[in-house]
């Protein structure tokens, strides 16, 4: 047996925000037996339900989805912690004779467990009080711009990737270069290099980009008319605010500038959209450096997603013959 028949299946669905991952990987699953891992840097924490997009146990059709709903806004989430938890939940899918399916358009965190990323070098005394220091300084006024700013600096490729207000990614490339001399953005290219360690099925979604814009636009609509203000003032009565790794989120952070009058509500709004365009391209930009990926324009299938989900599940059954 050769080293890629022992490598066990994975299934990837990614692609931008709004372009209908979720309600595929369902139908997926229902097709082939799997059971969906969520790599989302916001649909993890409790209370975040409409601004992350969850599926609601009606729409999850009785499949199960995990890393949804396991930690506090409070609390620290990160590609490493990722890696861990999902691969766990990969093996115990397996184990159960079913198909993981990893579902999400945060890259860096499926390229973590898909080629299995060593973080374990780092000493983890000194990551801990680094962090600690520049979650200090990013909650100071301006903080986020100006380690935004000394992230230029020392690594203009990455700063070049990484938006100013995606803290986490931010700090994350801060502290490896404090930690070891050395620009993440050449870490990463290493690791990109590597073998993957599963037997994975990659497939990203995408569509025309006036189009994609649009549904993105709608989807801000749907929320707010779901109750996202609402959910948002609900988590901020309970305490939470914009310095906690949770309300850090598309969505949740804009709003929370209303709620603290320092803009108004149609402002937050159009500030919502735009954030998250701005992110669907920044999301299209990171898979297209990925490897044996198959992309599917869903104009193509007529935005069907039974026909989109049988075209897949046709190459699947094909590929682990």
């Amino acid at each position: 047996m050769d080293s890629e028949q022992k490598k066990k299946p994975l299934l990837i669905i990614g692609g931008p925000t709004g372009v209908g991952k979720t309600a595929l990987s369902v139908e997926l699953a229902r097709r082939l037996s799997g059971e969906c891992i969520s790599a989302d840097s916001v649909q993890v924490y409790k209370g975040l339900d409409i601004g992350s997009a969850k599926a609601s146990p009606a729409e999850m059709q009785g499949i199960l989805h995990h890393l949804i709903d396991i930690l506090e806004p409070t609390e620290h989430y990160d590609a490493v912690r990722f890696q861990q938890m999902a691969g766990k939940a990969a093996a115990e899918i397996h184990a159960r004779k079913h198909l993981p399916i990893l579902v999400g358009g945060t890259g860096f965190y499926i390229q973590a467990l898909l080629y299995g990323i060593d973080f374990s070098e780092e000493p983890e005394e000194r990551q801990r009080e680094l962090r600690q220091q520049l979650e200090a300084e990013a909650g100071e006024p301006d903080g986020a711009l100006r380690l935004h700013a000394r992230l230029s600096r020392i690594d203009p490729e990455s700063a070049e990737k990484i938006h100013p207000h995606n803290i986490r990614r931010v700090l994350r490339a801060l502290e490896y270069y404090e930690l070891h001399q050395r620009p993440i953005s050449m870490h990463n290219a290493e690791e990109r290099a590597r073998e993957a360690v599963y037997d994975a099925a990659f497939f990203v979604l995408t569509d025309e980009r006036e189009r994609l814009y649009a549904r993105i636009d709608q989807r801000v609509e749907r929320m707010l008319s779901e109750g996202l203000l609402a959910e948002t003032e609900g988590l901020y009565a309970r305490g939470f605010r914009s310095t906690d790794p949770g309300m850090q989120g598309i969505g949740y952070r804009e709003l929370l500038l209303f709620l603290e009058g320092k803009c108004s509500l149609p402002d937050a709004v159009e500030a919502i959209k735009r954030h998250s365009r701005n992110y669907a391209k920044r999301q299209l930009s990171w898979f297209r450096r990925e490897r044996a990926v198959s992309w599917i324009d869903i104009s193509k299938f007529d935005y069907e997603k039974d026909r989109i989900a049988g075209w897949i599940t046709d190459k699947c059954m094909k590929k682990w013959a």
